[in-house]
């Protein structure tokens, strides 16, 4: 990453360069705040006060906020207003993202560094701030938006005013109109040369972004690639056949679990959804588009002339040793046939129930209290992609025996286990839910899996075949533990029967994991710490980490996902609760004083205290319903 200059007396700023040589001409952002009518001296005045009672030293700042005297927006405005010299080394101090220890380490090697470098990049090397808070840190020093072209939309009009080579020269993109102007992302935004050469072309009113110039890069070959793909003939059945394999083939190395091809009004956009986020994977001419539908269409078997309903089919996919299984669906929209490709491994690698990422307490006590039981239904509770299924199969691969009959009915067969009658639904040839669960009683099993309630008559199969002695998996679309009961009520299943029969219920979902190459210790902001209702002191003795972006993980921080989960083992207190109807709230509450239930919330967070994942993502997936309690006492209720 370049690093950029200060602006100067031409640009009508009057900011220091991001080398930041001393920690003079300091600019105290508090009496800014103070000055704008943001902030009380009475409130300084106290965070103070608690400021001097600390045990280690904390930016004045960083208490302010998490005190809710000043917000974060009002912090960016004040600073955006700055007419006096300030060094980026000191606005990453105030701001939180350094300690002044670390600013006075980096000042020294500076001083001693011959030739003279810049602060941002000796920050960077000694991994003491990550890049992307090194960049949004200048961004708003220097007034410039902060963009990532790698991961947004470029405008293929504004890029294609100059060929594709010449960017290769240079270190900016265009990306959007914004406001009529052309907004343009650069690396370093104080390069005359490269401003001079992108007026040139975009004019003396473009809008100048900044961003990282590895994002820049990724981002000019993205399209470089989509302008190749223009030469393609949607005549050529050999160039569209090659196009979508290979679109399959690089969801496939990529990991993505769903192919996104979305007709738009100029051109195709190809999506992945990799760790449960869609990925811009790249762009098409839109006169392909009814090819790469056609042949999608032939692949699946489903009728190429009806192009006014929606549809929907399955096809195999052979790569390497492997065949995959993908299911298919054909969305009608304003612009054509949205499709959705779902791409299941029917030689999946089957998750031993130890590596789901239950905590070592929530594991035992779902074995010995659910899965061990002989009869009773358990539910997996979730939204689509929050890994129900692979939930499921760990635990009938785990309790599957030569003395046990377990029969399946799914849609479709995810993972082939052997020992185990699973049976694909298939209505096309009538082979419903319905008829399957008919039969699937008279089969003498012992455990019955249910890939999905759906309905009213999937549920009283279930709690039919649990009286009767069989124990019940099946999985549920819920928000959470105690949802996966109200459902079933409001589906009008007696509340004595779900009582009587239900013996736990698990919420689940799927977190992304912070990538282990790239992942960096860091500090909450206090604006993360209130939205989860937590205080610093709260969280002493947790090791937050986040990822910077590297190779490995396409420069999300991201790599993987792992469990996040909530267990409901249901005892007489909560039995009587739902036989008296009472609301999801008291449920809860009796749930957790009773039977020491962990939220889906408070076990993310003890997994974003150990370094696994992150706040962002805890706020992003989970549902807030309640305060989660201070983490000394869930890591007692979780950990072993």
């Amino acid at each position: 990453m370049v690093i950029p200059h200060a602006k100067t007396a031409e640009t009508g700023a009057a900011i220091s360069s991001a080398a930041g040589g001393s920690n003079t001409n300091l600019v105290d952002i508090v009496e800014l705040l103070i000055a704008a009518g943001k902030l009380s001296r009475e409130s300084l005045a106290y965070a103070r006060r608690i400021q001097s009672k600390l045990d280690s030293p904390r930016p004045i700042l960083e208490l302010l906020k998490e005190l809710n005297f000043v917000s974060e927006a009002q912090v960016k405005e004040v600073v955006r207003k700055i007419k006096e010299p300030v060094t980026i080394g000191n606005l990453l101090v105030e701001l939180g993202h350094i300690r002044k220890a670390d600013l006075d380490v980096a000042l020294k090697i500076q001083a001693e560094t011959k030739p003279h470098r810049r602060l941002g990049e000796i920050l960077l090397e000694r991994r003491m701030v990550d890049e992307r808070s090194l960049i949004e840190v200048l961004s708003l020093q220097m007034g410039f938006p902060y963009v990532e072209p790698d991961f947004v939309e470029i405008d293929p009009k504004l890029f294609q005013r100059v060929p594709p080579k010449w960017y290769e020269n240079h270190s900016f993109i265009p990306v959007r109109l914004e406001n009529g102007a052309p907004l343009v992302a650069f690396s370093d935004p104080m390069d005359k040369g490269e401003l001079a050469a992108a007026r040139e072309i975009f004019g003396p009113h473009m809008v100048v972004a900044i961003a990282r110039s590895a994002s820049i890069a990724r981002a000019v070959k993205r399209v470089q690639n989509a302008k190749q793909r223009e030469r393609i003939s949607p005549s050529d059945e050999n160039s569209i056949v090659a196009l979508v394999n290979g679109i399959i083939t690089a969801a496939i190395s990529r990991k993505a679990s769903d192919i996104h091809i979305e007709p738009l009004k100029e051109h195709i956009r190809v999506r992945f959804r990799q760790d449960g986020v869609l990925v811009h994977y790249e762009d098409f001419p839109s006169s392909l588009m009814g090819a790469v539908t056609n042949r999608l269409k032939v692949m699946c078997d489903v009728d190429i002339t009806e192009k006014r309903r929606h549809q929907g089919g399955r096809f195999f996919f052979e790569n390497s040793d492997t065949q995959l299984d993908l299911r298919a669906s054909f969305y009608v929209t304003v612009h054509g046939e949205k499709i959705v490709l779902r791409l299941l491994n029917r030689q999946g690698v089957l998750i031993p129930m130890e590596a789901l990422g239950l905590s070592p307490r929530m594991l035992e006590r779902f074995k010995e209290d659910a899965l061990y039981l002989p009869s009773g239904v358990i539910l997996v509770t979730g939204p689509t992609g929050s890994g129900k299924t692979t939930t499921v199969y760990s635990c009938i691969n785990h309790i599957n025996d030569p003395q046990t009959s377990i029969i399946t009915a799914e849609e479709p067969v995810e993972y082939v286990i052997d020992g185990i009658s699973q049976c694909s639904i298939n209505p096309r040839i009538q082979l419903t839910y319905e008829e399957t669960l008919r039969h699937i009683v008279r089969q003498d099993p012992d455990v019955i899996v249910i890939g999905e309630i759906r309905d009213t008559f999937s549920a009283e199969i279930a709690v039919q075949a649990a009286l009767t002695g069989h124990k019940v998996l099946t999985t549920f679309h819920t928000e959470d533990s105690i949802g996966g009961l109200i459902r079933l009520l409001n589906m009008n299943i007696e509340a004595f029967l779900i009582s009587s029969t239900v013996v736990s219920v698990m919420a689940q979902r799927l977190l992304r994991r912070v990538c282990p190459e790239c992942a960096v210790a860091y500090r909450p902001t206090p604006l993360d710490l209130q939205r989860l209702g937590y205080g610093y002191a709260d969280i002493q003795g947790s090791t937050f980490m986040r990822g910077q972006g590297c190779s490995r993980c396409q420069y999300t921080g991201y790599r993987g996902r792992v469990g996040i989960f909530e267990l409901l083992i249901l005892n007489e207190g909560i039995r009587n609760a739902m036989i008296e109807h009472k609301t999801s709230q008291e449920i809860r509450r009796i749930s957790i004083e009773a039977t020491d239930l962990v939220t889906l919330m408070e076990d993310g967070l003890i997994k974003a205290a150990a370094g696994i994942t992150t706040i962002q993502e805890l706020l992003r997936c989970l549902p807030r319903l309640q305060k989660p309690r201070p983490l000394p006492v869930l890591k007692r209720l979780l950990e072993a």
